[in-house]
């Protein structure tokens, strides 16, 4: 095991799906799976390749209704490269005796490598390696280094390079009954180098109905010692959608033959272009040769590493998983993201699970980049902004005002949930209302809101930011209403995080709950943050928004008084509800359903499929009350309830409800032991700590046993980085000040971090018994930084180190 690699030392053909999804390549603008370069698509491999934002919509009839979908699309195959020796059958890895493997995932520089010595039915020995990287240094290339030795023969040797666009969308099974049809083909040819005649490639291809135009461009090269070879090539296209080059070369016994494809990748919305055909030529026409584009491409992952990394000294198995996760956090959001127009994918760009879709997981992800690419984190929030028009129409479609964001959200921002999904247990098509998860309307409010607080970024406040929260805001004032009884705020018919329960189970055709008790209290935050924004705002910036937005007087009163007079219920002597009417449901029956399922993490598919429903029971799928504790401290969220009118939240109760909670909740989603590690941190740290491991494992061991082959789970990935720099050392931004409150100093060794704050960077490092923040020279100002307690003023250039108590000594602050 290395700290910097993910490795395989052996093929094994049913674990291939999870790794070419953990092993794929990318640079915020394309992501192309970890498959090897000489497969096609079948029951063992996925070849395919996303393109950021790469949609297109197509219909289906489902249970006898026309349901339309929009997909993330498998983009045309430019990795195809393969062998044969002396006209046989091309490379085919399980059909040859394996007797070394290797397969290298080198996050430190940001390339895929395979070495496979084998012998063929000839007793032909050989060692066949290839190198594979999506250019982290122009968004546009791609490359693949392929060499053959040959060990115990001479002859000749086909190598076949192909950009083939047949493909369609079928890496989710369940899918597969839906229209998966994208591409249409328009040129497939072969064009020449001007200068030196050399022949390349052209794909170029249409998607069916967002009408995206994707073309790319190969070259194929031998480089090995040019005197050693006699290189000829030949080109041709076959079937519509598809065309290859060939090279023929004849090796010697003993000798290695050297081959390097570069492709490029451009598309119809790319900017600074005349043609997307034109500019994929022309680009890889005047790429470097693989060697220059590597080096390029290890400068700026270097760079990145620079900000990004996290090192824990104890466990390097912790260690290189955490880096794994940041390494698909950058591919999916990288620098070369800031000038797109696209938002954070549940799945990454990894994968077809969830359809590519945005959903609310930036809520996980954004933490990290706000304290290290803040100008990303910045240009996923603007996707959003972007769609506030349509926003807007959703809202007034349901009769409300403000801006209502979709659950799931893809190339326009309409919502794009399904009316209707699969259950692959009971296989029935069942009603989907996960589009009243309102929720997701705050978790865009509380990312424009902490991003701010973290990056100091006045103008994204006032260009996006401002008015975003406002919209926000006076979506949930129309969605509220006052009960005339009770003099409180109520909110009806939304489902919380939960996803388990979207009904009362006497009202199972009436989807949605009363007063979900994470949104209630979420909206009285987002009414006091949106007058905190307001006065954030000088005054012409602040006249100018109300007078666009509307905003008068009244709605400012509105939004003051539902901040005091939102409605959060309680049962039990002091448990937060997850709901109303929570009480009344039945308890669940855990220990018999494992004793009888033995993983029951999707209880309400194994519900559904015996023909009962989890909105009976006591019981969750994620954390839901218990969001609040993952996103506020103790202190916070006492103080909100206080103003609400309810008793403050002490160590007692906020215990008691992490363990009402936690026993009653199944982990069906990976974002679960991610959150429950954190809320328990301090109280359970045992525990917690096998969650944390838990949610470590998550993707790289499949927990879920099959779902990450369909695409990477990117809110947890960057949710347990998330956890060791934000959650573990206590991080948190009040009123100016940096607070630092560590948990696990025992566990994890000393862990050294680097962090951005206010446009300037800081160093961390903290051990068992000491934390040590210090302000790099830039820093324009004293910054106080706040550990444990105890606060002190860090000057610019300056470093501070903290003593850390454990229990019986007295915290003591040293230079």
């Amino acid at each position: 095991m290395s700290e910097w690699s993910l490795i395989y030392d052996q093929f094994e053909p049913k674990q291939q799906g999870l790794r070419e999804a953990l092993c794929a390549t990318g640079n915020g603008y394309f992501v192309t799976r970890g498959a090897f370069s000489w497969v096609m698509a079948d029951e063992t491999h996925y070849p395919a390749t996303y393109l950021a934002g790469g949609y297109n919509r197509a219909p289906t009839e489902v249970a006898g209704r026309v349901i339309e979908n929009e997909d993330l699309v498998n983009m045309p195959n430019w990795s195809a490269l393969t062998f044969r020796i002396e006209g046989g059958d091309w490379f085919n890895i399980q059909a040859v005796t394996i007797e070394t493997f290797r397969q290298e995932l080198d996050l430190k520089r940001g390339i895929l490598e395979v070495e496979v010595r084998f012998r063929d039915k000839q007793n032909r020995e050989s060692t066949l390696k290839t190198r594979r990287l999506a250019s982290m240094a122009d968004m546009h290339l791609a490359g693949i280094e392929m060499s053959l030795t040959a060990h115990n023969w001479s002859g000749r040797v086909d190598v076949m390079s192909g950009l083939d666009g047949r493909v369609i969308n079928a890496g989710v099974k369940r899918y597969r009954d839906l229209n998966s049809s994208h591409l249409n083909p328009v040129v497939a040819e072969p064009f020449q180098n001007p200068d030196t005649g050399e022949t390349m490639i052209n794909l170029l291809v249409e998607t069916k109905q967002s009408k995206l135009r994707v073309s790319q461009a190969a070259r194929i090269r031998v480089v090995s010692n040019p005197h050693a070879f006699q290189a000829k090539s030949a080109t041709e296209g076959g079937e519509e959608g598809y065309i290859e080059q060939t090279i023929h070369v004849d090796v010697g016994h003993g000798e290695t033959v050297v081959v390097e494809k570069l492709a490029s990748l451009y598309t119809s919305r790319d900017p600074a272009i005349s043609e997307p055909g034109v500019a994929a030529r022309e680009a890889v026409t005047h790429a470097p040769a693989f060697g220059r584009l590597l080096h390029n491409h290890e400068r700026v992952w270097a760079m990145l590493w620079d900000r990004c990394d996290i090192i824990v000294e104890d466990g390097k198995k912790i260690q290189m998983i955490l880096r794994l996760h940041i390494f698909h956090l950058l591919q999916t959001l990288s620098p070369n993201t800031i000038d797109l127009d696209v938002g954070v994918p549940a799945r990454g760009w990894h994968g077809e699970a969830y359809r590519g879709h945005v959903f609310w997981d930036e809520l996980f992800i954004l933490p990290f980049l706000n304290f290290r690419l803040p100008a990303i984190a910045r240009s996923c929030l603007r996707y959003r902004h972007l769609r506030l028009p349509e926003a807007r129409w959703a809202a007034f479609q349901s009769g409300l005002k403000g801006s209502m964001f979709p659950w799931q959200s893809g190339s326009d921002g309409r919502e794009e949930s399904q009316k209707v999904h699969l259950n692959p247990r009971s296989g029935r098509w069942v009603p989907d209302n996960s589009c009243i998860q309102r929720h997701v309307s705050l978790a865009i409010a509380y990312n424009v809101w902490r991003h701010y607080e973290i990056s100091g970024a006045e103008h994204f406040l006032e260009l996006r930011g401002a008015e975003l929260i406002l919209e926000i805001t006076r979506f949930f004032a129309s969605l509220a209403h006052l009960n005339p009884q009770t003099g409180r705020y109520e909110i009806h018919h939304v489902m919380g995080p939960d996803e388990y329960h979207e009904a009362y189970p006497d009202k199972e055709d009436e989807a949605g709950l009363n007063n979900n008790a994470y949104t209630n209290i979420m909206v009285a935050w987002l009414c006091t943050v949106a007058m905190r924004v307001m006065a954030c705002l000088d005054a012409t910036h602040r006249d100018e928004l109300m007078d666009r937005l509307m905003v008068d007087e009244r709605e400012l009163a509105l939004w003051e008084d539902m901040s005091r007079k939102m409605i959060v219920c309680y049962h039990d002597d002091g448990i937060i509800s997850q709901f109303e009417g929570y009480e009344n449901l039945k308890e669940f029956d855990w220990e018999g359903y494992r004793a009888k399922y033995g993983d029951i993490q999707r209880l309400d598919r194994i519900l559904e499929a015996e023909g009962d429903s989890a909105n009976r029971y006591k019981l969750s799928k994620q954390a839901d009350v218990l969001m609040l504790f993952y996103l506020f401290s103790r202190e916070e969220l006492s103080e909100m309830l206080e103003r609400l009118g309810y008793e403050p939240l002490t160590e007692e109760r906020w215990q008691t409800n992490i363990d009402y909670y936690l026993a009653r909740t199944s982990h069906g989603s990976t974002l679960s032991y991610m959150v429950h590690a954190a809320v328990m941190a301090r109280s359970h740290p045992e525990k917690a700590w096998q969650l944390f491991t838990q949610a470590l494992h998550a993707d790289i061991d499949d927990i879920q046993g099959g779902t990450t082959p369909e695409g990477i789970h990117l809110g947890a990935m960057a949710g347990t980085v998330d956890l060791v720099q934000r959650c573990f050392t206590g991080l948190d931004v009040r009123d100016g000040a940096l607070h630092f409150d560590p948990v696990f100093t025992d566990r994890m060794g000393t862990l050294k971090l680097k962090l951005r704050h206010l446009g300037r960077w800081l160093d961390v490092t903290l051990g068992r018994d000491e934390m040590t923040v210090a302000a790099h020279r830039s820093w324009a100002r004293a910054l106080t930084i706040c550990v444990r307690g105890e606060a002190r003023e860090l000057l610019p250039g300056e470093s501070i180190t903290f003593r850390l108590s454990h229990p019986g000594e007295d915290p003591v602050a040293a230079d």
